[in-house]
């Protein structure tokens, strides 16, 4: 198995993105100084504009992914929760028969 990515600080993504949008170096040589893949780089440029409202029309925002991540969640357990029931109901009822 590969190693987990590295998760990096909000802050030092903020500053990394406003480094590229402040363009007085590219976001090669900004990747290269901050010691990240210029792809994590752009990911996080991509991301602020989508959480901006400027995304492409279907992608999810941030807070957008949370609250789709939490409601799957949510769904998976309660489901759980009915079959459990469901089971109970069938159980008890055989035994009243």
């Amino acid at each position: 198995m590969g190693a987990s990515p590295r998760r990096y600080p909000d802050a030092f993504r903020s500053e990394a993105v406003d480094l590229v949008h402040a363009r007085e170096r590219s976001l090669p040589q900004i990747a290269r100084d901050l010691g990240v893949t210029e792809q994590t780089l752009r990911n996080w440029v991509k991301r602020r504009e989508i959480d901006a409202g400027r995304g492409a029309s279907g992608e999810l925002t941030t807070d957008e992914r949370a609250e789709l991540t939490r409601l799957r969640r949510e769904v998976r357990v309660l489901q759980q929760a009915r079959e459990i029931l469901n089971k109970a109901a069938a159980f008890f009822a055989k035994e009243t028969s």
